[in-house]
């Protein structure tokens, strides 16, 4: 048991980092109506609360957080990413959340120290 707790203060949980993600964004974008002049206040406010809250968790990492929002207009959008890293201990989560108006993807990657 003791070891399970150990891996779990030090390992990217991704279920953890997923509701801080969600957090952020209701937070930040909430109930609102897609407004093409306060989406860089929103995709700014998204990152800085999604990365104030993972850094205090308090565990080894460090972070890099990705935000886009997107009108709902019939528009596609692809995404992909890659990353060269150590499986056993980083970790990446993205989240796709949307309301009536608007698609809003972030993706949070955990790099070990």
């Amino acid at each position: 048991m003791d070891e399970f707790q150990a891996g779990e203060e030090t390992s990217f949980v991704v279920d953890e980092v997923s509701n801080i993600i969600k957090e952020a964004i209701e937070s930040a974008i909430g109930g609102n109506a897609y407004q093409h002049s306060k989406v860089n206040q929103w995709t700014t406010s998204v990152v800085e609360q999604s990365l104030s809250q993972l850094t205090k968790l308090g565990k080894p990492f460090k972070y890099i957080v990705t935000c886009v929002i997107m009108q709902k207009n019939g528009a596609g959008l692809h995404t992909a990413s890659s990353c060269f890293w150590d499986n056993s201990s980083d970790g990446t989560c993205t989240v796709r959340w949307e309301n009536k108006t608007m698609y809003c993807i972030v993706s949070a990657f955990g790099l070990a120290i």
